[in-house]
């Protein structure tokens, strides 16, 4: 009698435990962000009250720099970051650690995202005219990757592209200016603020949208733990991205308040079209990939199912 009372016990246990509500999820994200314009949405999202509606929090982890950023993310610090294809290969060549959600930003035939420009002065007016010229990059990054594939892209060979690092992009902005540097790969908008100065663009990715983009990823810590608030967080960002590309001249304050614009631009700086909600394609993964295994910074191929998860963009 006593074995019966004692299953029936544990099956009355059992049978509340399923019917047990989940544990909840975390609502809470933090995310690093880098002072540019590509995080424009992620406030705007905050501002408009979006996250508040959707039920999450959404906590901004300010950084100066990709190292910082990346520094904050390996310690499991903050859940998600805006990156690049280069740094997310970067990331899982060894093992999966985080994976790209959605673009963060293109770029588009109306808007680039990177320029190589030449010098005010230097006499240099065409891609060919860089040929044995030492450009101002960033190594390693998705700065070198898109000078690369831009020059290559308009009849120069590798052999005929000469680079020197550099880093931190006031310093490359810096000595462009001065005319120091010959040459060098901005983003937007500082290319624009390089142009404003007296730099010439050389090319950018308006004629190759292929290559300049940037991604919102999050680590795989996050993405299994907390699944549907990094769904709601992708939702109300995509509004923001239809309120910033509904009325681009509305967000000067927030541009200035972030430190998104440099300041003679605001006013005149005509934002771009931020993506609809979308990701890299393979063919994208795979030329980054050639690319950094070209450049020794890869072996192995890293498997496009294990960088891209489409499960996250707004139905």
């Amino acid at each position: 009698m006593l074995r019966k009372g004692l299953i029936v016990v544990m099956l009355l246990g059992t049978l509340l435990s399923a019917c047990a509500p989940a544990a909840s999820e975390d609502p809470t994200l933090k995310i690093a962000v880098l002072p540019i314009l590509d995080a424009l949405p992620m406030y705007v999202a905050d501002a408009q009250g979006y996250y508040k509606d959707a039920g999450i929090t959404v906590e901004f982890v300010p950084v100066a720099s990709a190292a910082e950023r990346d520094q904050l993310m390996q310690a499991g610090q903050v859940d998600g970051m805006i990156n690049d294809l280069v740094s997310t290969v970067l990331y899982n060549k060894d093992a999966q650690k985080i994976a790209v959600v959605g673009f963060a930003r293109i770029a588009t035939p109306e808007s680039a995202q990177y320029s190589v420009l030449a010098a005010r002065d230097s006499g240099i007016t065409k891609p060919a005219d860089l040929k044995g010229v030492e450009i101002g990059i960033s190594d390693g990054t998705v700065i070198a990757y898109t000078t690369d594939r831009l020059l290559e892209a308009e009849g120069l060979k590798p052999d005929d592209i000469k680079t020197t690092s550099i880093p931190k992009i006031p310093d490359r902005l810096q000595l462009l200016s001065e005319g120091q540097l010959k040459a060098a790969n901005l983003p937007e908008p500082l290319a624009s603020l390089a142009v404003q100065s007296g730099a010439v663009v050389i090319v950018d990715d308006r004629t190759h949208t292929e290559f300049g983009n940037s991604v919102i990823s999050f680590s795989t810590a996050a993405l299994n733990s907390k699944p549907d608030t990094v769904k709601k967080f992708m939702a109300a960002l995509q509004k923001a991205v239809n309120d910033v590309n509904a009325e681009p001249v509305k967000w000067d304050t927030l541009l200035t308040d972030k430190q998104l614009v440099p300041a003679p631009l605001i006013g005149k700086y005509q934002l771009p079209k931020f993506p609809p909600a979308s990701v890299p394609t393979e063919a994208q993964f795979k030329d980054v990939e050639a690319w950094m295994k070209d450049k020794g910074l890869l072996v192995t191929d890293v498997p496009y199912d294990k960088l891209v998860d489409t499960g996250y963009l707004p139905k």
